[in-house]
């Protein structure tokens, strides 16, 4: 008789998993562990991630064997499982999008900071 170990249930009896999402931030890593339902989507995972990263969805790339993954692709339909390990990566569109911005705002400020507030009459 083949009896199977049953983790702690979620919602609706749903299986819960923990994935450990190793990410990448220039020339630092890090891991966090993620507890989540084993029939949950990529998208799913993503929304959690934010919380824990400070990255929205669209910004995330989530690889896992090698492959991004779709954010409606199941995580036990493309063999995620306990203690599996996924990798977030940073969109470098978006990236590059956000550090443009950020040099045009810092330009803006200098240009702002050089302007006399008061000028001699």
């Amino acid at each position: 008789m083949l009896v199977q170990k049953r983790e702690g249930r979620g919602v609706a009896g749903d299986l819960l998993i923990t994935v450990i999402v190793s990410t990448t931030a220039g020339s630092s890593a890090n891991c966090h562990d993620l507890t989540i339902g084993a029939t949950s989507t990529f998208g799913e995972m993503k929304e959690a991630l934010s919380m824990l990263t400070g990255l929205e969805p669209r910004e995330q790339r989530l690889v896992f064997k090698g492959k991004e993954r779709e954010d409606g692709d199941h995580l036990h339909m493309v063999g995620v499982r306990d203690r599996d390990k996924v990798l977030l990566l940073q969109d470098p569109a978006i990236r590059e999008k956000k550090l443009l911005l950020l040099q045009q705002a810092m330009a803006g400020l200098e240009a702002l900071i050089a302007t006399p507030l008061f000028r001699s009459s």
